[in-house]
């Protein structure tokens, strides 16, 4: 199974710490994620190295580990399992479709208190374009939250 890289950027009228804050604090997180699954939250740490867990009130999601933490410039992801029913799995072929797709938030100052938030979220071929209008309507929310 082949992965396409996504690629999208928002400019938020925000500072990158505001925007950091919106992207990784529990409830703007759960706020801006829903466009993904309704109810959708981390559970873990969010420190480099870490184990993270992105799953959806039903026990299912992604079994990730963080590969880079600098503070209101970049966080990056890797994931590497799955959750069904809160049971991890890094065997099945549904693992085998996208297992090591890396997703990285990155941060800009873009002139005084203004922020260039660009994700980068490798996917498979398949699920791209459902994806790609995700991660706009979810960035469209990241925006409003930081502006707020």
């Amino acid at each position: 199974m082949s992965k396409k890289q996504l690629s999208l950027s928002i400019d938020i009228n925000a500072s990158k710490e505001k925007v950091w804050d919106v992207l990784l604090q529990d409830e703007t997180y759960r706020k801006w994620t829903s466009v993904f699954c309704e109810g959708s939250y981390a559970e873990g740490s969010w420190n480099e190295g870490s184990k993270i867990l992105f799953k959806t009130p039903q026990g299912d999601g992604m079994v990730s580990r963080i590969i880079l933490n600098r503070p209101s410039e970049i966080i990056s992801m890797e994931h590497y399992g799955i959750l069904k029913n809160n049971i991890e799995d890094y065997e099945s072929e549904d693992v085998k479709k996208w297992a090591n797709s890396k997703e990285t938030y990155k941060l800009e100052s873009n002139g005084a208190n203004k922020t260039k938030l660009t994700i980068e979220v490798e996917i498979a071929d398949e699920h791209y374009a459902w994806f790609k209008e995700t991660w706009l309507k979810g960035l469209d929310i990241v925006k409003e939250l930081s502006e707020a």
